[in-house]
């Protein structure tokens, strides 16, 4: 798979996350996504989800950079290396986005962490059903989007309670 193709948005990458200590407040629950308040991020709101094949999925507001992030975690990812950079392409039921992502740890558990500045992107995702998640070796994994719309609405209720 080309990672060339169609680029629809620039997503940049930042320093990742990780480096720091996480304390994250539960806010509520909406379309079955956590919605979290992330101290370590200047009290971004974000959304939370697990799935079965062992991926965490985060999509929130660093409110520190002003950007949003989309990042993944799963214990089998232990070939990621921490701050190293990686190019993947992210599928949206059908519409590609090329991104570079930062490999991370958190609590010990290896993931992905990418950041973008345009919201276009969250609300493409947040419209989609399902996010495939595709690296150099092909495919990663595929996150089951429902429910995000109402997810991503409430961790905006959440940011605009924050301040």
């Amino acid at each position: 798979m080309s990672f060339t193709r169609t680029a629809a948005i620039a997503l940049t990458c930042l320093v990742p996350f990780a480096a720091t200590s996480q304390q994250l407040d539960t806010w509520g629950t909406a379309g079955g996504w956590d919605v979290m308040i992330d101290s370590s991020m200047g009290d971004g709101c974000l959304i939370q989800a697990a799935y079965s094949d062992g991926s965490v999925v985060r999509i929130g507001f660093d409110r520190n950079v002003g950007q949003g992030y989309v990042t993944a975690f799963n214990e089998a990812w232990g070939d990621i290396v921490e701050g190293e950079q990686y190019g993947i392409l992210f599928d949206l039921d059908g519409h590609e986005y090329d991104a570079v992502a930062t490999g991370i740890y958190l609590n010990g558990v290896p993931g992905a962490d990418i950041y973008f500045d345009n919201p276009d992107f969250l609300w493409d995702i947040a419209a989609k059903y399902t996010m495939t998640i595709y690296n150099e070796n092909g495919y990663v994994t595929a996150i089951d989007l429902g429910g995000t719309m109402v997810g991503l609405e409430a961790a905006i209720e959440c940011q605009n309670e924050m301040g």
